[in-house]
């Protein structure tokens, strides 16, 4: 499974939460709502996921093994920074009435 375009939406606020981003796999698959965070060791991503009844968060979609989850969190966080250090006018996701 390729990864074929990445889409970085990023937040125009000040908080962790850095942006959102679209995954589109093999030109045929789309995961929306991934999550750039920047924690206390550096940028990760989180999954997509919601809210149970019981008030716990579970991925909705997630990759199965660390391999992938590594290699899925380097491109994203390489376009990212790509975004970043271009100065790429990426919109923004309030900005964004597709979402």
């Amino acid at each position: 499974m390729e990864i074929t375009d990445i889409r970085i939406r990023k937040l125009g606020s000040d908080s962790k939460l850095k942006a959102y981003v679209t995954i589109t796999f093999d030109d045929c698959f789309v995961v929306h709502n991934v999550k750039i965070i920047d924690g206390k060791n550096g940028a990760f991503i989180a999954m997509p996921s919601r809210k149970t009844r019981s008030g716990e968060y579970k991925d909705v979609a997630h990759p199965i093994n660390s391999d992938f989850r590594g290699r899925l969190q380097q491109q994203i966080l390489d376009e990212y920074e790509r975004v970043l250090e271009s100065g790429e006018d990426v919109p923004h996701y309030e900005d964004d009435e597709s979402l």
